[in-house]
């Protein structure tokens, strides 16, 4: 197979050619409420072959191996006439061909779980919410875990075999009163096989207690507040709002982030750095190659409140006369590799929580996150659930928690950086041009953040 594709992408008529083949097997379980919704084992195969001809790309996608020199000619024929049409040719920033084979570690295949066994655990955890009382009154849950070997080379002499996966679930209890509905959730996802899934049965029972607590908590009055984020909430910040705009294909694409987006720009103080890394393993964000075949490697975004890079394909390093940085990344074999995240983190710092709530005479302290949009430099994000801070203090529950801003003024706000630094993936994942889930990881400890529009009552 090697010495075969090897062959098929050598001397031919392209300044760069490559194939990605990808096997997968992926597993899906899905409960909503005492029903059974889903359950299904699949495999698939596929690959694609990529051309660059005159600074155009060609790409065709396949599901069947007898035909595939024939694939090479059509991906090369169809950058050939993309290269007639385009007004900016592509440029590949240059990189050192790798030889490599990137296994999983022993003993974490979720193939050595029966689906049975799988959908047991799933039971225990459904049975827990079901049996829990009012005003919890039903359940959600979903699972998946995804096993890819995926086989990529190319013309310039790359050839590695690689095993993906992610195991991810997401676990949630539903309570209801009076015509107002919250919510309790346990959400986990990493690459360290299937034993993630197991021994989660006292966060299900506090997330069961977390839903009904919701539902007596006051609104929140909506106003400006000092917050208190907690490492999940400041992860999935940096991630969304400020991650996505560190990604190069959207700064090439945009003339209003070149000219925010300046490397040497001020964006915090001197105890604020971001970076995003392939290196942390065990993580969904765990990456050793890139879909082009890039070693990944640890970037920093932020330094001492400083921007000093972003995230790169070879496509991008080239536009822009930087150096790649192994985030080109690519949902399967059906999609391009564009520029994508891997385990995006806000650096530790020196504060511990005591130190985050002192001074705070009226604020609020935000945990988790149920998701939230981003439109260019503003976002808005809903918190899991979130307590008042009074006099220095954390105080009563409150609802409806929503944080939003301008990214740039937020991170210039964050004043005060924790010391517990951890890091997390989940069941959701990250999207972009239509690749969606794609596995991620996020990083953080707590941060302060001097002045947030808090959206509650009375806004």
């Amino acid at each position: 197979m090697k010495s075969w594709l090897k062959e098929l992408v050598r001397g031919k008529p392209a300044d760069f050619v490559e194939i990605r083949l990808e096997e997968s097997m992926l597993t899906q379980i899905r409960f909503m409420g005492p029903v059974l919704q889903n359950i299904a084992e699949s495999v698939s195969f596929g690959g694609n072959v990529r051309a660059l001809v005159n600074g155009g790309w060609g790409l065709v996608c396949f599901n069947r191996l007898d035909d595939l020199e024939h694939r090479v000619d059509q991906a090369i024929a169809q950058a050939r006439q993309v290269a007639a049409l385009a007004t900016t040719p592509v440029k590949l920033a240059p990189v050192n061909p790798v030889e490599d084979r990137d296994p999983l570690p022993p003993g974490v295949d979720p193939a050595a779980l029966d689906l049975g066994t799988k959908k047991a655990i799933l039971d225990g955890y459904n049975a827990a919410i079901l049996s829990f009382g009012p005003p919890v009154v039903s359940s959600q849950i979903r699972y998946r875990d995804i096993h890819s070997r995926i086989t990529y080379v190319n013309s310039e002499g790359t050839f590695i075999e690689r095993h993906s996966l992610d195991v991810a679930a997401n676990i949630v209890a539903v309570a209801m009163k009076d015509g107002l509905t919250q919510f309790g959730r346990v959400s986990m996802g990493d690459k360290a096989g299937y034993e993630v899934l197991r021994g989660h049965e006292g966060e299900v029972l506090k997330a069961c207690q977390r839903a009904c607590e919701m539902l007596e908590a006051p609104v929140v009055r909506g106003g400006q507040y000092p917050v208190v984020c907690d490492p999940e909430l400041a992860g999935v910040f940096i991630h969304e709002a400020f991650g996505h705009l560190s990604e190069a294909d959207n700064v090439y694409e945009n003339p209003r982030l070149q000219e925010v987006m300046t490397l040497g720009r001020r964006f915090g103080e001197a105890h604020l750095s971001v970076y995003d890394t392939g290196l942390e393993p065990g993580v969904q964000g765990y990456l050793k190659y890139d879909d082009e075949g890039v070693p990944t490697r640890k970037v920093y975004l932020i330094r001492e409140g400083l921007l000093v890079g972003r995230l790169h394909s070879r496509e991008t390093a080239g536009r822009m006369g930087e150096l790649p940085t192994g985030n080109a990344r690519a949902l399967d074999y059906r999609f391009p590799p564009i520029p994508r995240m891997r385990t995006t983190a806000i650096e530790a710092g020196e504060a511990s929580f005591e130190d985050m709530l002192e001074g705070i005479e009226l604020g609020v302290y935000a945990k988790g996150a149920y998701g939230g949009q981003t439109s260019g430099e503003m976002f808005t994000f809903t918190a899991e659930e979130a307590f008042m801070i009074r006099h220095g203090r954390l105080a009563e529950r409150v609802r409806d928690v929503t944080l939003s801003g301008n990214v740039f003024f937020t991170l210039k706000n964050i004043d005060r950086v924790g010391r517990d630094w951890t890091i997390r993936g989940g069941a959701g994942g990250c999207g972009k041009g239509e690749q969606a889930p794609l596995p991620v990881s996020e990083g953080a400890p707590h941060i302060r953040i001097q002045k947030v529009i808090v959206g509650g009552k009375g806004t």
